[in-house]
């Protein structure tokens, strides 16, 4: 394929420079210029694109691992087709700089025990998120693990996956064999099948190269390798490295046993056992839980400045005193001689002197107003709780009550938002400080919608203080036009006051077209119609006109318009009924049982050697399932 760098793909993804290239795709870091992000984009090799088989497969790969959110996963974000510009079809990924652990393996390998832990249980969480949800990887292998360089462990590249709820039988009656031969179960090279017990035989594979540091078999070609895996039995670890610890040389022996019955189930099973194993190796190892809480710092203020207060106060009132009960002054016009009597005061003497004596009294009363003198600052109390408050204005002796209780963001349930007065304000030792309590964040029920007009869904939207945001409408296969399917966010959902909560309203159910696959391979009927939105069901019969896998009729036939969902029936052909015996006289045991069994024939194996003879004889007519007789010699 040629080097796409410099393209950009959607007129959004700019190709950077190349990542890796396989027989698939190549892969490219690129710029997401809409978002201004990194991101890898898969491409499909332009001489497979025309291939609807390929095309199928690279889609599935992408809706496989979407249905898939784990961090140990790395995440598709995109996929379509380059238009106006490069034909492509690709896929964009979450970008992980770093390498992958077969580079890793050839630069440290064999590991130790721990490391390999560190690695495997990552790959194993991610598996079994897969597992859980049935889809089934079928290409593990050490360049499908990425190693980020903040150490973050990833599973790549499910451009094999499959859902083994979907056509798994479809997978029995074809001879192709997909995956990285060195990590192929028996059952994937034999009869070209796999289920979560498929994945778990590679991992021990990837296991055993971890922990020896090479692969168990090695071969001219990847036929001598598959035969091994088929014919022989992959050795105890600690035949090779004595020092494994021997439950972990158990788990791996069983996790690769050639009968899918005697390995772990699933990748959970898996890794259950791996972290028993892992405890066992190491009885103090803990999960450690920090948690940093800082309550608010208490000041705690000096009484020092009230008792300096209360002296200037003593001090203001004692010289007001002395101004108050000091002697009139006598004042006597020039004339009168000294000896002249005194007269007495005059009413205007005494007015004046009433009024004198309220400017000061004023006057003082306003300095020690100013002055604050006599009051008690209030401290900081925001975030404390009502106990810790009260505590803390007792040591103050003052009193405290709780003015308010109020929704909060900020500040926890129960704790102080504010105080009034608040902190640093003043106030006298009779006064009561008002404690603002927070009742926490205030968070609203939605209630559940579903199957009412979005008029009445709006009408309790509002009645419950929230906001009616877009309305969108989908088809749907079980609620009825004009009604409410779900909202956004979901029913049960609490949410902040005055949030927006959207309507999705149905269409009804959709009307689409079914075309006819008759005489198309039913690998791409069953993807096909099953990616448009059909239940489909698959009939396997015997046809001496229809090639086998081929589809010899579906019900129904074909509609322009037929509600999406239908159940669509395909009756796919085995191929004749009955075949003829082949001369494999003069080949090996498995040889000639691989070419008998490929025709649908079962076989019974007499004597050792090469074939000597074969019954019935070789060129007989026989049903498919008939039990063919070899004698070696």
């Amino acid at each position: 394929m040629s080097d796409l760098t410099g393209e950009l793909i959607d007129n959004r993804y700019l190709l950077q420079r190349q990542i890796a290239s396989g027989g698939m795709a190549t892969i490219y870091a690129a710029l997401d210029t809409r978002l201004d992000r990194a991101v890898a984009v898969k491409i499909m090799h332009a001489h497979l694109a025309s291939d609807e088989a390929f095309v199928s497969r690279f889609i599935k790969e992408a809706k496989a691992t979407a249905a898939l959110s784990h961090p140990n996963i790395v995440s598709i974000q995109d996929q379509g087709w380059n238009e106006g510009g490069a034909p492509a079809v690709f896929i964009v990924m979450e970008l992980v700089e770093g390498t992958t652990l077969r580079d890793f393996l050839n630069e440290n390998a064999p590991l130790t025990v721990e490391q390999t832990f560190q690695i495997i249980n990552p790959v194993l969480s991610a598996l079994a998120a897969a597992h859980k949800i049935g889809i089934i990887h079928r290409d593990i292998k050490p360049e499908n693990i990425l190693i980020a360089k903040d150490g973050r462990i990833k599973v790549a590249d499910f451009g094999l996956a499959r859902n083994s709820s979907v056509g798994q039988t479809l997978t029995a009656e074809s001879s192709v064999v997909l995956g990285s031969v060195s990590y192929l179960s028996p059952e994937q090279v034999q009869r070209g099948i796999a289920d979560a017990r498929s994945d778990i035989y590679a991992i021990g594979i990837v296991l055993y190269e971890m922990l020896v540091g090479s692969k168990p078999y090695d071969g001219d070609t990847p036929i001598q390798i598959a035969y091994k895996h088929v014919n022989e039995r992959i050795p105890k670890i600690n035949t090779i490295k004595g020092n494994t610890p021997e439950r972990l040389v158990e788990i791996v022996f069983s996790a690769t046993s050639p009968n899918p019955d005697e390995r772990p189930k699933n990748a959970g099973d898996l890794l259950n056992v791996l972290r028993q194993i892992q405890e066992e190796l190491d009885p103090n190892r803990r999960q450690l839980s920090l948690e940093l809480d800082l309550p608010p710092i208490r000041i705690k203020t000096s009484k020092r400045g009230r008792v300096s207060v209360t002296s200037k106060l003593s001090g203001i009132k004692e010289r007001t005193s002395q101004l108050i009960s000091s002697k009139p002054i006598n004042i006597t016009k020039p004339e009168e001689s000294v000896g002249t009597k005194r007269r007495r005061v005059s009413r205007r003497v005494k007015r004046n002197r009433f009024i004198a004596l309220l400017i000061l009294v004023s006057l003082v009363f306003g300095v020690v107003k100013f002055l604050d003198i006599g009051k008690v600052t209030v401290p900081s109390l925001v975030g404390l709780s009502k106990a810790e408050a009260v505590k803390v204005l007792d040591d103050l002796a003052l009193e405290s009550e709780v003015s308010d209780e109020v929704f909060s963001e900020d500040v926890q349930k129960g704790r102080i938002i504010s105080t009034k007065p608040g902190g640093g304000g003043r106030i006298s030792p009779e006064g009561v400080v008002g404690l603002i309590i927070s009742k926490g964040p205030e968070r609203i029920l939605i209630s559940n919608l579903v199957g009412i007009t979005p008029d009445i869904a709006s009408q309790k939207i509002a009645d419950l203080g929230l906001a009616v945001g877009e309305i969108f409408e989908v088809y749907d296969m079980k609620i009825e036009s004009g009604f409410v399917i779900k909202t956004e966010p979901e029913s049960g959902s609490e949410v902040k006051r005055s949030s927006a909560v959207n309507l999705i309203v149905s269409k009804g159910i959709e009307k689409i077209t079914l075309t006819s696959f008759v005489g198309k391979g039913s690998e791409q009927a069953l993807s096909e119609l099953t990616e448009t939105g059909f239940d489909v069901d698959v009939e396997y019969k015997f046809s001496d006109g229809v090639f086998k896998g081929q589809v010899i009729s579906q019900t129904p036939d074909k509609s322009d318009a037929i509600p999406k969902g239908s159940k669509i029936k395909l009756f796919v052909s085995k191929g004749p009924e009955f075949i003829f015996v082949p001369n494999v006289i003069g080949k090996s045991k498995n040889s000639a049982t691989l070419d008998l069994e490929n025709l649908g024939l079962r076989v019974s194996i007499k004597g050792s050697g090469k074939v000597n003879n074969i019954s019935p004889a070789i060129g007989s007519k026989v049903k498919q399932g008939s039990l063919i007789t070899l004698t070696l010699r």
